[in-house]
């Protein structure tokens, strides 16, 4: 068994609980026998999309893939079904693994029941293969971020380098239990939330989304998510900054304190702000920022307890970051290349150099600082040089604002398209943007702003854990925001 999380798995106890359910719990010898049950009726198959509720199915059909050798697809179930057909015809998957067979029948893709595994229908097709980088393993979609999202063909060997070089860094941290929060179809959740607790020896929790505060497009509730955490008393947890943000107001609003299980809160996948993170741990929760990208196996950094500065934390041991040109480079061992792109050749070492767009500098402890994206930087028609995620991050730390996009380019002053937050009206942006704005050199100040609703999934301008799609929402409101300018030109023309 070369797997080393099959290995783990195998070394622990027969009858040590490794994965909790909301019905069930499996033991380490039953669940690799599932595993290896679900792998033999793999056989036939070259690559498994797999579209399902968190739950520990869902981690059996990951491992029983790796086991069996095939591609694993997995299947956000925030895509819409364009982006979800993309993706299925993209990677030419001829098997899929769901608890929704009625939205993969609806793609009209060709697929016909076969079977049943568990309470999930296996569906299949036929069709010819397309194809892919050698060693190929896992085609991760990110994030759903556009139309037509690019796929990120990804190895076992370099998944479980970022898996074991995260066990590896917290390995002295009193976790017995990880539960998760995200969906398992996000690699952050996949390989941060599964695979490194199951290295390091300890189980992970697995209820169902819905049971943790995920509405849809009603939103997210997080008492929900406070009670589910109360419940089943978890060491660690990996959140986003928007359900860090939703969560710690939630806590401040009723006076409660998290759960004393928790030992390690980890927060990715978005930039977070230095004084939510303030917030949330005085108010008990021990959250911690990280960063990483699905082009390097996900989590390529992290702050942790006894080594925590501001900024992104200190890389892991699996990669390799430079610095060039202000531009953060990572070289590791987990990116093949995109599905349909010229194939990409590693260096002798088996690794890829990857230009991830973001502005970075490292600091005297050794720890990754970012200053932004690259592409994303706003030029005044003064000549300031504006990173929009700084502004951004003054915005979102104040409560009433829930999203925040900041644009400018060419203009002699910024504005800003806002979102309120759960429960905050319109008329009390003006405030927040006032006390932001406080904070802020003059320069970088917001001249004017655009109320706007939620950014979303299915509205387009949001990826699956809730970062706006910058360019789809500057160009959603490219006629409110030049309104914006002219309506401050005439102002300034008739003082």
């Amino acid at each position: 068994m070369n797997n080393p999380v099959l290995r783990a798995l195998a070394a622990r106890p027969p009858h040590a609980v490794v994965l909790r359910g909301a019905n069930e719990d499996w033991r380490a010898a039953d669940l690799l026998t599932e595993v290896e049950t679900l792998a033999s009726r793999l056989a036939g198959c070259r690559v498994l999309a797999v579209l399902a509720d968190n739950g520990p199915d869902w981690v059996m059909a990951d491992l029983a893939a790796m086991r069996a050798g095939k591609v694993h697809l997995p299947l956000p179930g925030f895509f819409s079904p364009d982006q979800m057909a993309h993706a299925l015809a993209r990677t030419a998957a001829d098997a899929v693994l769901t608890d929704q067979p009625e939205r993969i029948g609806a793609l009209d893709l060709g697929f016909g029941i076969t079977g049943a595994w568990r309470g999930m229908t296996l569906m299949r097709r036929v069709v010819a293969p397309v194809a892919m980088p050698a060693g190929t393993a896992k085609i991760s979609f990110t994030s759903g971020s556009t139309g037509a999202p690019k796929g990120v063909c990804l190895s076992t060997e370099g998944l479980l380098d970022t898996a074991g070089a995260l066990a590896e860094r917290l390995a002295d941290l009193p976790v017995d239990t990880h539960m998760a929060i995200l969906p398992l179809a996000l690699l952050l959740e996949n390989v941060a939330g599964v695979h490194g607790p199951l290295l390091r020896g300890s189980s992970v929790h697995l209820p169902p989304l819905g049971r943790l505060g995920w509405q849809g497009m009603a939103g997210f509730d997080p008492a929900a998510l406070d009670a589910a955490i109360d419940a089943a008393r978890p060491g660690s947890l990996i959140l986003v900054p928007e359900l860090l943000k939703a969560w710690t107001l939630h806590l401040e609003k009723t006076g409660k304190r998290p759960a004393d299980s928790l030992n390690y809160v980890a927060v990715g996948g978005a930039r977070l702000d230095p004084g939510l993170l303030a917030r949330a741990r005085a108010l008990g929760l021990p959250a911690y920022q990280g960063y990483g990208l699905t082009e390097c196996g996900s989590v390529v950094s992290v702050n942790r307890p006894g080594d925590d500065h501001a900024g992104v934390g200190r890389p892991l041991g699996h990669v390799r970051i430079r610095i060039d040109g202000g531009e953060v480079r990572i070289k590791a061992r987990a990116f093949l290349g995109y599905l349909g792109a010229e194939e990409l050749q590693p260096d002798d070492d088996g690794g890829l150099e990857f230009a991830t767009g973001d502005l970075g500098e490292f600091d005297s402890h050794g720890h990754l600082r970012l200053a932004g994206r690259r592409k994303n930087l706003i030029i005044t028609s003064f000549g300031r040089n504006i990173s929009p995620e700084w502004v951004e991050s003054a915005l979102l730390a104040q409560t009433a604002i829930g999203q925040a996009v900041v644009t400018g380019d060419a203009r002699p002053f910024l504005s800003a398209i806002l979102v309120p937050a759960p429960g905050a009206r319109m008329e009390d942006l003006d405030g927040a943007v006032a006390a932001a704005n406080a904070s802020l050199p003059d320069y970088a100040r917001i001249g004017r702003w655009l109320g706007a609703p939620p950014f979303t999934v299915r509205n387009g301008l949001a990826t699956g854990n809730g970062r706006p799609v910058r360019a789809a929402i500057l160009d959603h409101f490219a006629a409110e925001t030049a309104a914006l300018y002219d309506q401050k030109e005439t102002t300034d023309a008739v003082l």
